[in-house]
């Protein structure tokens, strides 16, 4: 056993109480220092595909090759078929990007990844922690000669990383070269293939608009633009499948297909594997007919000359978002006059705020869905104490729950059960190899989410089954301050997330605390459980009434615990005194927060009267859903986990809170678009 073994078992020994001599541990993290050196078991061999990869590389005279962590439609969340620097590195994470030379290879992914990275590659692949375009840029500059050419497949960069790339390079006498065939897919020989099927419709039951009435819509938006837009090309997988009310089941977890869309005043062009129609489809899509409300079919390998084709005309001018589309695409679209770019897609913009029906319904699969997470929480409290749970085996019990309720097409993402020191990772997710024995000892994070016909979900709560430390209590206690700071937050129409994100974060940053990932996203009607470009970020779309939005903030101590707090809410009109058009958020997700983590001290009058006044809306609208079910027992521990707070345990006034407060608030005034 190698030392860093030996003292990791030591460790683990001292921490559980067995002896070393009686438990054999072995480290999770490979150390690649040691002769020779030590590899986990989740260490993947990659030896082979990188021999083969070099091997392609050099009738193509480059010197390096990257390899992002995504697929031709820029997308956060992946096909198995897509996922090139999992096959390359051995890495499962949802942000990588893989750089391979004739004798290096390294891999850049940030912080919530770096421990998962440690533990699933070997050692043929450095890790990079830091992630700009610039850190890789300056690693290739070290590792590539002078004159060298770096490739990379087009379909795989957006304009942004292109350019990012080409301004670091350009100084140093290396260049990017577009390799038109992508060198891991023909590596790759059992690599996946697309789904032969999937294809549906939405119900009529979920819909208000039409695709016929969203496609007028957006050539509404078309017309108004002082660019004089001809066409509109969509290149995100939920843009095409908005526009025309589909679902697909290409994207694990998310109902998307591979898809592009090309709109002009008086055609639609639908570029997809056209095998996978139906005739039912096609008869909803009018395929049969040349009108403009009738949709072209299209092989979805034709869009590049499509598009070249297109632009070839006089006197058209096309709208990407570049946010969404890849280079290989932009490339085509010459000269410069012939191009309209924003950020975002007039669709992509469009589909973010909810029309009132997806609001209602949005709403209705929170209820349903609040059902099985309590059915959760339930039975871990009577479960957990006999010892034989487990990580998987609760990710295993919140799904089977889910698919029980009605409308449910599965989870929204994979789940994150994670107790003790996992749930300080993040986005950790459990394995075999990695999955921990729940204990009242330890705090437990899940965070899940269900697909519903009707709505997406997605849902944190952080428990212990014991008795918590001073330490995790406040900190519990300061993440939903922040939580309930930002859901109780009035504010001017068209403000942006990102100037009252830091009211998620004043509580912990008052003791020195913080958390290092985002504060909430945006969330769809059976879509994407992350749906850009709502929330917190800076490069998130100002609030407007009908958006839904996670709010998450969380803590993270290294090795001991993990606590997040993550809730669904929709902006809606604010009622104020004086002013008019000011907006709310009205939280709906309806799961209570664990009573035995809260220290009411800490909190202002007002944070403990939002937060009875919620756990009234829990029992208002999830009592009689409970009672339709039979679930008798599980609304008795519903109003025993609601029931109200005294008053009397809050402090009525922090002065120093209340003073950064209200120059928070009037700080967004200046910063309102």
């Amino acid at each position: 056993m190698p030392s860093c073994v030996w003292l990791l078992a030591l460790s683990l020994a001292a921490l559980t109480g067995n002896a070393v001599g009686a438990v054999t541990y072995e480290a999770t993290e490979r150390n690649c220092s040691v002769i020779p050196p030590y590899l986990p078991n989740t260490a993947v061999n990659t030896t082979l595909q990188l021999k083969e990869l070099r091997e392609r590389m050099l009738p193509m005279n480059i010197s390096a090759y990257i390899i992002p962590g995504t697929d031709a439609h820029l997308s956060e969340y992946i096909a198995r078929r897509d996922a090139r620097v999992a096959f390359m590195t051995g890495f499962t994470g949802s942000a990588g990007t893989a750089v391979v030379t004739q004798t290096k290879a390294a891999l850049w992914t940030d912080s919530r990844y770096w421990v998962q990275a440690e533990r699933q590659m070997d050692c043929n692949w450095e890790l990079e922690t830091d992630v700009s375009v610039g850190s890789v840029a300056e690693w290739l500059i070290a590792e590539v000669p002078p004159g060298g050419e770096i490739g990379f497949d087009p379909f795989l960069f957006s304009l942004k990383t292109h350019e990012d790339y080409s301004m670091s390079l350009e100084s140093s006498n290396r260049s990017l070269k577009s390799v038109p065939v992508n060198l891991v897919d023909q590596v790759w020989k059992d690599r996946p293939s697309i789904p032969v099927d999937g294809l549906t419709r939405l119900p009529d039951r979920v819909i208000q608009r039409s695709w016929q009435m969203k496609v007028d819509q957006i050539r509404g938006e078309m017309r108004v633009s002082p660019y004089e837009p001809t066409a509109l090309l969509l290149s995100a997988l939920d843009e095409t499948a908005w526009l025309f009310n589909l679902r697909g089941s290409d994207i694990p977890y998310h109902p998307f297909f591979y898809s592009y869309t090309l709109l002009t005043m008086d055609e639609i062009w639908l570029f997809v594997h056209t095998d996978r129609l139906t005739e039912e489809l096609r008869a909803y899509l009018n395929s049969s007919c040349n009108g403009p409300l009738c949709v072209q079919l299209r092989s979805y390998d034709s869009v590049l000359d499509s598009v070249k084709k297109y632009v070839s005309q006089p006197g058209v001018k096309v709208w990407i978002g570049t946010e969404y589309t890849n280079y290989a695409l932009y490339e085509l679209i010459t000269p410069q006059d012939k191009l309209m770019t924003s950020t975002y897609s007039p669709v992509m913009t469009t589909k973010a705020v909810k029309d009132e029906t997806e609001q209602r319904i949005l709403r209705d699969a929170h209820v349903r869905d609040a059902v099985a997470v309590i059915q959760l929480l339930m039975w871990l409290e009577k479960a957990v104490p006999s010892g034989n749970e487990n990580e998987l085996s609760a990710a295993d019990y919140v799904n089977k729950c889910r698919s029980k309720q009605k409308d449910n097409r599965g989870p929204s993402f994979e789940t994150i059960s994670a107790s003790g020191p996992n749930a300080a990772l993040a986005h950790y997710s459990p394995t075999k190899e990695s999955s921990r024995r729940l204990t009242v000892d330890e705090m437990y994070l899940v965070d899940s989410g269900g697909q519903y016909l009707d709505g997406t979900t997605d849902i944190t709560r952080t428990v212990h089954w014991g008795k918590p430390t001073a330490m995790q209590k406040e900190a519990f206690t300061r993440v939903l301050m922040g939580n309930i700071e930002i859901s109780r937050t009035i504010f001017p129409s068209g403000t942006r997330g990102v100037n009252m994100e830091m009211l998620g974060r004043r509580a912990l940053w008052e003791v020195g605390l913080n958390y290092g990932h985002g504060t909430g996203h945006g969330v769809g009607n059976y879509f994407g459980v992350h749906e850009w470009p709502v929330g917190f970020q800076s490069n998130n779309i100002p609030f407007r009434a009908g958006m839904f939005t996670s709010i998450e903030p969380g803590y993270y101590k290294e090795n001991d615990f993990g606590i997040r707090i993550e809730d669904v809410a929709v902006v809606v009109l604010a009622h104020t005194k004086y002013g008019h058009n000011y907006l709310t958020f009205d939280t709906v997700s309806l799961v209570p927060y664990d009573r035995k983590l809260i220290d009411t001290s800490l909190l202002s009058a007002e944070q403990l009267q939002w937060l009875n006044k919620y756990y009234e809306t829990i029992r208002r609208l999830l009592g009689p859903e409970l009672d339709s079910q039979g679930l008798q027992a599980e609304k008795e521990w519903m109003l025993k986990h609601t029931e109200p707070f005294s008053q009397s345990g809050s402090s009525a006034a922090v002065s120093s809170s209340s003073l950064t407060f209200i120059l928070l608030i009037l700080s967004l005034f200046h910063n309102v678009i």
